[in-house]
């Protein structure tokens, strides 16, 4: 850095001020005459050119501590100590020169704690950042001002950013008890503690803890909130009590006939053989009934408990329908059912799980040969959808007796059926259509059915396309 040179002005004041008070007593000396006229000028001159030197050096070493603490105050790092001690050395007025060296080292001790503060605070921001639970810094007007990488997951928000988060969290924040929680915390300056629960676009069951900072932190940051994803652990609970009762519910009437039919071939039937080979073929239909609807209702709790997180991954839809056509093939044939494929190859399905998407079809598939009858006639489609908003569209359609509407809501309930005994007769168990439309839900996708009694029914599944 160009050494900065002392102005004229200032220069002439500061020998002003050094050399005055001696220049007007030999002045008063020259005039009351005590001195000769020519010794006064002498020493008025060397005076003068003595306050102008000394008022030089003394501006000049002022300047150099000048940058030196300006360049402390700016958050600079001390300069290497060979060029320290030559600044010091450089210094012609000794104890200037004792004061810069102070600077000098105060200028060390502050960069050094300059260097651990940042150290500290990049180790604290590593912890927040690695936090498996979603953290959340507000301002003091309940603005977000930080997110760490949970919390970004949480609201959908790009990876790499760090900083305030909006659109999904700046509802969350304006959820009434989230919201009185805070509000709380910020009068009464303790933690506050309240569960919520987010309807979209999944329902999400959210444990809040609200921490109040004193002081705030250096970005302004006075509240820490703390969310704790419970959807899992809730989504168990229910699960339990509800496998319990669709379970007992379901399983009833299949159990009393194999109870049935086992008291009928220790008793009537005992020595009749052709009556046993009914019975058994019964029993059969039975216990397989039972076993698909175990199936389907520990593949329904399965996906359930998975259904808050979305998935990962790309998933082309036309090579997926032909895999499960072809894996089908057997249960068309012998339905006699004609297949006709629409699919447009270029549509892809992301974020997508292929193994759920795999199962939608088959369900979708098999409702339609079902509930089509024999003989029936299946489109599947595979099309790139502008509505409601542009995507990928699976759609199934079937010729058979079609759906009533007021049936229609309520077809992706659990054991809902329209026909009850054509369709047990079908081998439904009443969950396919509960299990597409939850692995639709953990899409984030959407499940569109139309239908009018005679003229068959579509099932249309729209599924986000990255």
């Amino acid at each position: 850095m160009e050494e900065e040179r002392p102005s004229p002005g200032r220069w002439l004041g500061s020998a002003g001020l050094i050399g005055g008070v001696p220049l007007l007593l030999l002045a008063l000396l020259g005039l009351s005459g005590q001195a000769e006229a020519d010794v006064v000028l002498f020493c008025l001159a060397l005076t003068a050119a003595a306050a102008l030197l000394l008022s030089w050096f003394w501006l000049r070493d002022l300047s150099r501590l000048t940058r030196s603490l300006r360049h402390a105050a700016e958050g600079g790092m001390p300069a290497p100590r060979s060029e320290a001690e030559a600044s010091h050395r450089g210094l012609a007025i000794p104890i200037l020169s004792e004061v810069s060296e102070g600077v000098t080292r105060l200028i060390g001790h502050l960069a050094e704690r300059q260097a651990m503060v940042e150290r500290l605070r990049r180790s604290d921001a590593a912890i927040l950042e690695s936090l498996p639970d979603p953290l959340l810094v507000l301002g003091a007007d309940r603005a977000p001002l930080r997110a760490n990488a949970a919390a970004r997951a949480l609201f959908a928000a790009p990876a790499a950013e760090s900083g305030p988060l909006a659109g999904d969290a700046a509802a969350l924040l304006r959820h009434p008890k989230l919201a009185g929680a805070v509000d709380r915390a910020l009068a009464e300056g303790e933690g506050q503690s309240t569960d919520i629960t987010l309807p979209v676009p999944v329902p999400r069951e959210l444990a809040v803890q609200v921490i109040p900072l004193d002081p705030p932190l250096i970005d302004g940051g006075r509240l820490v909130v703390l969310l704790a994803d419970r959807t899992r652990e809730r989504a168990v609970e229910r699960m339990r009590a509800d496998f319990v009762a669709n379970a007992s519910h379901e399983l009833r009437t299949p159990l009393a006939s194999l109870m049935g039919f086992i008291e009928t071939l220790r008793g009537p039937a005992k020595d009749d053989p052709e009556a046993q080979a009914r019975f058994l073929g019964i029993m059969a239909e039975q216990s397989e009934r039972m076993r698909r609807l175990i199936e389907d209702l520990l593949g329904l709790s399965r996906i359930e408990l998975a259904e808050h997180q979305a998935p990962t991954g790309r998933v082309a839809l036309a090579a997926l329908a032909r895999a499960e056509t072809e894996a089908m093939a057997p249960i068309l044939d012998s339905r006699a059912v004609t297949l006709r494929l629409d699919l447009d190859e270029t549509v892809e399905a992301a974020p997508a799980d292929a193994g759920q998407l795999a199962q939608v079809l088959r369900n979708l598939l098999e409702n339609a040969v079902k509930h089509g009858g024999q003989a029936c006639h299946i489109t599947l489609a595979v099309s790139r959808a502008e509505a409601p908003r542009p995507g990928a569209l699976l759609s199934v359609t079937d010729d058979g007796p079609g759906i009533a509407r007021e049936h229609i809501p309520r077809l992706t309930e659990r054991f809902y059926r329209v026909d009850k005994a054509r369709s047990r007769s079908a081998g439904g168990t009443g969950l396919g259509l509960a299990i597409v439309k939850h692995i639709v839900n953990r899409h984030r996708g959407q499940l569109l059915i139309e239908s009018q009694e005679g003229e068959g029914a579509t099932f249309r599944v729209w599924l986000p396309s990255g």
